[in-house]
């Protein structure tokens, strides 16, 4: 697996509080608008706990010393600045605003923050063929504010931070189980930085582009394939107790029919003529369907996805049964 490095020296000087013009497609696009981290500093207010009016640590801060982090460790790469989604707006008005209308609200009398906010850095100077598809290196996080109890005291506060693979062709996020944290919980920014530098610095890359890789080994056939997707409806109405039997899948039907949409319709992952398909195109199609997921559970179903086609490929591997496969 050869690494293609694309050093410009010129769009290595960044401006932490702008966004480069990008495509329109997203990694994440269910019930999201895209913000700038300039936005996020000046125009949101900070939400505290309201027990004691301590502050929490704002978007702003979280996504900032990622950054910092990221260019830190990738010093001398392309690091392009922070593609931010944000979701469900908190609205406010200052004091003076009491009573007034809120269609004749000015500007300035209005307030706002954002309850979940998801970002994604993107180091294109690091990038890896896999499967007949590019992919570069990427650092992204969520912070979900519903996932907080901010009538109480000031408490540890909870991120998610991943690292891992976007897919060139289709934005799509490829993120494996060590590159991910569910849930770090800190007490101060510092305590956060030290949690994404352990994180980023423990990541096993060759291991997750050897995995992405094996997938292209490995093929379904049309019955198998749609054994696989009627498999996946019946595990949302298996029992508690029969579902801990089998291997656990986060999307709901709405994703899977995307990915039944997407094997025949997809320009890029869909079946081959005879109907067979490779587990990286259905891992592709899946990951696609995981962009209508809410910001505060996209990466959970991102790295399940993944988990999910490895434990499909170990079984046609070694020949094992596998609940979602035909025997």
């Amino acid at each position: 697996m050869e690494l293609i490095v694309n050093r410009n020296a010129q769009r290595m000087i960044h401006n932490n509080v702008e966004l480069n013009q990008k495509s329109s497609s997203s990694f994440i696009e269910a019930n999201t608008e895209k913000v700038t981290l300039k936005h996020l500093k000046e125009k949101c207010i900070i939400p505290v706990f309201s027990k004691d009016n301590e502050s929490t640590i704002s978007h702003y801060e979280f996504i900032n010393k990622a950054l910092e982090v990221t260019q830190n460790l990738f010093n001398g790469f392309q690091i392009d600045n922070p593609e931010i989604r944000v979701s469900h707006v908190v609205k406010g008005r200052v004091p003076s605003a009491i009573g007034k209308p809120a269609k004749e609200l000015e500007e300035h009398e209005k307030t706002i923050y954002y309850e979940r906010c998801a970002f994604l850095i993107e180091i294109p100077s690091v990038v890896q063929k896999i499967n007949g598809n590019e992919l570069n290196l990427c650092i992204g996080g969520v912070r979900a504010y519903n996932q907080e109890n901010l009538y109480s005291k000031k408490s540890l506060e909870k991120f998610k931070v991943f690292i891992g693979f976007q897919n060139r062709v289709c934005t799509n996020l490829c993120i494996s189980t060590d590159g991910f944290s569910n849930e770090i919980r800190i007490g101060s920014i510092l305590d956060l930085e030290l949690q994404m530098e352990q994180l980023f610095s423990g990541y096993n890359r060759e291991k997750h582009l050897g995995l992405m890789e094996k997938m292209g080994r490995f093929k379904l056939s049309e019955k198998q394939f749609a054994h696989m997707i009627g498999k996946f409806r019946m595990y949302q109405h298996l029992s508690k107790s029969e579902q801990k039997q089998v291997f656990p899948i986060a999307l709901n039907d709405g994703q899977i029919n995307s990915l039944v949409k997407d094997y025949y319709g997809c320009p890029n992952f869909r079946r081959l003529g005879e109907g067979s398909i490779s587990l990286w195109n259905i891992y592709n199609m899946l990951t696609h369907a995981n962009k209508s997921s809410y910001i505060d559970n996209n990466f959970e179903r991102n790295v399940n996805t993944y988990e999910l086609m490895n434990n499909l490929g170990n079984s046609l591997q070694s020949g094992m049964p596998n609940w979602y496969l035909p025997n």
